[in-house]
């Protein structure tokens, strides 16, 4: 699936769409007030960085999602159920994927259809997933 995003123009120059940093396990320790200042504002660069990213993504998901008149709005609520994220699996991919809950009202059908899309990257794409499961469900699935 070689058409997933490596990069985007946001006006901001060329962003590459990955995971956020791991911090180590001291960064929110303060020894003084000018370390939690630049901390405060480390942390308002992230959540900007955070918002450019939803953004690129989103606009590009919808890009692809135009073939088959669907749309993302809200990607913490459009991708809860999985359908949304199934559906555009399957129109980057050119395949079907295996059988889901076309309506998931439980969050265990819920997420049971992220589980299938994560798989199907996995197994029948090759994508290597790592912790992108526990990324998932605890950024975009308020299911």
């Amino acid at each position: 699936m070689s058409q997933f995003p490596y990069q985007a123009d946001t006006g901001f120059g060329p962003v590459e769409p990955c995971l956020p940093l791991q911090r180590d396990a001291d960064y929110c320790e303060f020894d003084d007030e000018d370390e939690m200042v630049t901390t405060e504002r480390e942390l308002a660069e992230d959540a900007q960085w955070k918002k450019i990213q939803q953004n690129t993504f989103t606009r590009w998901a919808n890009e692809h999602l135009k073939t088959v008149s669907k749309h993302i709005g809200n990607l913490e609520s459009d991708l809860s159920d999985g359908l949304r994220l199934i559906t555009l699996i399957e129109v980057l991919s050119g395949k079907r994927l295996p059988k889901h809950n076309k309506k998931p009202s439980f969050r265990s059908q819920k997420l049971e259809n992220v589980s299938v899309a994560l798989k199907f990257l996995q197994d029948d794409e090759g994508i290597r997933i790592v912790n992108i499961g526990e990324y998932f469900l605890s950024e975009f699935c308020s299911c």
